[in-house]
């Protein structure tokens, strides 16, 4: 009988074939012993099943799962891999990305050494075409906790990309599922599920993952329907920490997410339409307004907040009071102008 993984590693895979021999190598190599990885083949319609059953076939000394499904989206598959992992600790990749060869090990070993249930590395954002690296985001944060009873507002200074993190399983395996899941922003929305009932959180310094910035995969083309599902799954989540009582203590920071991702990350989506933009805004700040009024007066947004707290965003309470004087919209054509200008990529 095999040992336990110390491990779970989930792939969600849809047409990736260009890139996912380069995100297996970086899997089936990790230099911990004990990991499984589990690859989700969300009916993607290229070559992405034949390349999981050749490292299969060819890494038969590596624990490779392989679930083979008709396509129903990366929350789902998500969940699957999650219902199927046996490992200590699950963690994400996407499978256009790639990692350190010691990023479970890393991230496994800080976990264990702090009783943590999220353990979070350093990343890399790199051009994919170039691989010009833009930006080394969340260094600087080693030795630090987070204690969820005592400083749980310090989650908004964690960039919500699920992949460079380890999770405890039984936290995931028990985390709370939704009705009807988001089309965009998930990620987000997931971390927020699994914060819901996690008591710590440590850091490494050490940049572990290579996520790849892909032109294509820019997210400008966003319609009203993924809007809709969008905010209403955000409701859901706001319901059910009303209803936590955890989660109740929570509900400022969950409105400052709340604006941070729809007021700030999904406007600047929404600018590439010039001609419904102004529309959108609106609509956008009445929704803001309605589900997620503390938000308006969130002292996590507060510019003196800001500089106060070394890891907080002063960016964000910047753009805060651009939005609320309804210029955003000229920022945006500024901030864009930049980008290009400087070949830069600012995360917010």
């Amino acid at each position: 009988m095999k040992n336990k993984p110390k491990v779970s590693i989930i792939v969600p895979v849809y047409k990736v074939e260009k890139y996912l021999r380069r995100s297996m190598d970086s899997l089936v190599n990790q230099t911990l012993d004990g990991v499984e990885i589990i690859c989700i083949n969300d009916g993607s319609p290229d070559n992405c099943l034949n390349i999981l059953k050749e490292y299969k076939e060819k890494y038969t000394d590596k624990n490779i799962v392989i679930i083979d499904k008709k396509n129903e989206g990366v929350w789902k598959g998500r969940f699957d891999g999650i219902a199927k992992a046996t490992g200590e600790y699950i963690g994400f990749t996407d499978s256009d990305d790639y990692i350190t060869l010691d990023y479970a090990e890393k991230l496994y070993n800080a976990a264990k050494k702090n009783n943590a249930d999220i353990s979070v590395s350093g990343f890399y954002r790199v051009d994919t075409d170039t691989e010009h690296v833009y930006s080394t985001e969340m260094t600087g944060y080693e030795g630090k906790k987070i204690n969820m009873d005592e400083n749980p507002e310090e989650i908004l200074s964690i960039n919500t990309a699920l992949w460079n993190k380890l999770y405890k399983a039984e936290i995931l395996k028990n985390m709370k599922n939704l009705e009807n899941p988001p089309r965009i922003l998930d990620d987000m929305m997931f971390l927020l599920l699994v914060y819901l009932n996690t008591k710590t959180i440590s850091f490494i310094n050490d940049p572990l993952y290579y996520y790849m910035v892909r032109q294509d995969s820019i997210m400008g083309q966003i319609k009203k329907e993924q809007i809709e599902s969008t905010q209403n799954a955000m409701v859901e989540i706001k319901n059910i920490y009303k209803n936590d009582e955890q989660g109740k203590k929570l509900l400022e920071v969950v409105d400052t997410m709340a604006f941070l991702h729809f007021g700030i990350s999904l406007m600047f989506r929404m600018s590439s339409d010039k001609q419904n933009f102004s529309k959108v805004f609106k609509e956008n700040m009445e929704f803001l307004n309605k589900e997620f009024p503390l938000w308006r007066h969130s002292k996590y947004l507060n510019i003196t907040y800001s500089l106060r707290h070394k890891k907080a965003n002063l960016k964000v309470g910047i753009v805060k009071k651009i939005y609320v004087m309804h210029m955003y919209k000229a920022f945006l054509a500024v901030y864009k102008f930049i980008l290009k200008a400087f070949n830069i990529d600012i995360k917010w």
